[in-house]
């Protein structure tokens, strides 16, 4: 028999990552995230130390963007955002890999920068795929050159640049093999999407929609 699907909450790690969004709408996402139980809150560099004073009570755990959205920003800029979110109390690190060195054939230089952000940090690293805009087979590159360096999740994309599918994160979860997470990103709205996600193989679900997903479950549970 299948595993039963998880309370929707607990799998959450609640997207504060709108463009422009304003302290008081991270100290509601803290809010909201801190009520619900969600165990991450997803947010830039600049509001890692704002969220970790507001959920330092709380099980709550602060993740950061790192080279977001594009990951097209320098290694050593990387590490250092890396370093500084680290240095600011997040535990968490959702870092988006240089696609145009993974589409241009530079898979070395992919691999040393997520691996000295992972042996550094000493943080939870996801590493960001963008699934949408690369081929199956740089999927499937990106995926085992992220494994190599060591990172904890595989994620599917910011979400900038489409949505989570099923495929994806079936796709993930077979070349990951149970080894590490799997986050599926993007355009999830609905509590059927995000079960449908979990039953392909996903173990984070991110999104700004958390609190809308756990009414949606609470009314069917009903």
């Amino acid at each position: 028999m299948p595993s039963p699907l998880p309370d929707i909450a607990t799998v959450i790690e609640h997207a504060l990552l709108q463009p422009g969004i304003t302290p008081d709408a991270v100290q509601q996402g803290c809010y909201e995230a801190d009520r619900y139980q969600f165990p991450v809150v997803c947010v830039y560099p600049s509001a890692v130390q704002q969220c970790v004073e507001l959920l330092h009570q709380s099980p709550c755990r602060v993740c950061a963007v790192i080279g977001f959205p594009s990951g097209a920003t320098t290694s050593a800029v990387k590490y250092y955002e890396a370093m500084e979110a680290v240095e600011s109390g997040a535990k968490e690190l959702d870092v988006v890999i240089n696609l145009g060195w993974l589409k241009g054939g530079k898979t070395k230089a992919v691999y040393e920068e997520i691996a000295q952000i992972v042996s550094e940090t000493k943080q939870t690293v996801k590493a960001i795929l963008e699934m949408n805009i690369l081929t199956q087979e740089e999927q499937k590159l990106a995926a085992e050159i992220c494994l190599d360096a060591g990172v904890h999740y595989l994620k599917t994309g910011t979400g900038w640049f489409g949505g989570a599918t099923v495929e994806q994160v079936s796709f993930l979860q077979k070349i990951g093999n149970n080894r590490v997470g799997i986050k599926a990103s993007g355009g999830i709205k609905t509590i059927t999407q995000a079960q449908e996600l979990l039953l392909a193989g996903a173990t984070r679900i991110g999104t700004s929609r958390g609190v809308d997903l756990v009414k949606q479950q609470a009314e069917l549970n009903a």
